[in-house]
């Protein structure tokens, strides 16, 4: 089984209802429900993929994309949470693309990009600076999260 391709086929299902939930225009959806539980899988097994290359930041990376999903979660049923989910899985795709960087089997650009990525979900720990720079914060994020789902999907990635 290549864990990676698994994980593409969970991170594209990810996008799918995220979309989807996002042109819906309601937080308290089924497709919500649906992409933050693809998410959990996403994690997962990005967890057993990269713990290879460095245990200690896989498990820091894992932690930060389970409290993403645990706040979409919580937000799903209107509790109030002090921090936007995405701040967080910009925490997450930032060590994440230290973890792609630094292994040997997927490319360095990718993890670079996943790096950038994860800094413009950083923008959201700030409501104000969100808002200001929106939508342009959104496509680094997307771009990168989409280029690492396509690379997973058609090469997967076995460490």
């Amino acid at each position: 089984m290549n864990i990676g391709r698994v994980a593409g086929v969970f991170y594209l299902g990810t996008f799918v209802t995220g979309l989807v939930a996002l042109a819906a225009g309601v937080g308290l959806t089924a497709a919500n429900g649906i992409a933050t539980i693809c998410y959990v899988g996403v994690t997962a097994l990005f967890y057993v993929l990269f713990r290879r290359v460095d245990p200690a930041v896989s498990a820091i990376a894992a932690a930060f994309s389970f409290a993403g999903c645990l706040v979409s979660a919580l937000l799903m049923f209107h509790v109030r949470v002090p921090i936007s989910p995405l701040a967080l899985f910009g925490c997450y795709c930032i060590l994440l693309g230290y973890l792609i960087a630094k292994s040997t089997f997927m490319p360095r650009a990718l993890g670079v990009a996943m790096a950038i990525g994860g800094a413009s979900w950083l923008t959201f720990a700030v409501p104000t600076v969100a808002r200001a720079l929106a939508p342009f914060n959104y496509a680094p994020g997307i771009l990168a999260e989409g280029a690492l789902t396509m690379f997973l999907l058609v090469k997967g990635a076995d460490a």
